[in-house]
């Protein structure tokens, strides 16, 4: 959602016709989802519409008195910041307590980063794990990396994972010191944007490279 420069490339319309008649919403930040809907052009006035966050700092107390107005039938969509719904995102919680209470729950058609990715790095689609976010602590993650390079290569398994975009020149950084030289990284960024880029190279090629990946949202995938 927040990664959308223009949402009619990527969203197929019948999507936005059912955002259209929604006027409730379970959204990460209200910023960017107000954004959003502005760009679809909501027929409604922006507020006039009402907004549930969820998102690290939602009490669970709160969570819980969400999907009321569904259970009197009424219907609520739930938005990701970026990406896809509850794909490396919070909205798995709502989803889970949806099918508890017996509401129906309808996935729309969309961009998922993870998957346009894979697709573009010309990687193995057929076997692949999705890490999500590596670990912060530094032993953790160098261990960690070197653990999901000797998976790739036992394995022939494309290795997919992300990171919070402030932090990932320190990963690319870590990925250059542990990986092998003739280890394959693929490095999707801005997917779905103007500024969208997808490059696979080797180890040793990328670090002839000058890349800054500061804040940009970004899929790493690994292959040896």
């Amino acid at each position: 959602m927040g990664g959308l420069d223009e949402p009619e490339k990527v969203l197929p319309d019948y999507n936005i016709k059912i955002v259209h008649q929604l006027d409730e919403f379970i959204v990460e930040q209200l910023r960017t989802a107000r954004r959003f809907l502005s760009k679809i052009a909501h027929p409604l006035p922006i507020d006039q519409l009402k907004f549930h966050e969820l998102n690290k700092h939602t009490h669970s107390n709160e969570i819980s008195g969400y999907l009321t107005p569904v259970v009197k039938g009424k219907s609520i969509g739930l938005l990701s910041e970026a990406g896809t719904p509850c794909v490396a995102d919070p909205g798995a919680v709502i989803v889970q307590m949806a099918h508890e209470l017996g509401i129906e729950v309808v996935p729309l058609v969309g961009p998922n980063s993870i998957i346009l990715a894979l697709m573009a790095s010309g990687f193995n689609g057929q076997h692949f794990t999705f890490h999500g976010y590596l670990p912060v602590d530094k032993q953790a993650l160098l261990k960690k990396i070197r653990d999901i390079e000797l998976a790739s290569r036992e394995s022939k398994q494309t290795q997919i994972f992300i990171e919070t975009p402030y932090r990932n020149n320190q990963l690319l950084a870590k990925l250059f010191e542990v990986c092998k030289s003739d280890t394959k990284i693929c490095i999707a960024t801005n997917l779905t944007m103007e500024s969208e880029s997808i490059k696979t190279k080797r180890i040793h090629e990328w670090k002839k490279e000058t890349v800054d990946l500061h804040k940009k949202p970004t899929v790493f995938l690994l292959y040896f």
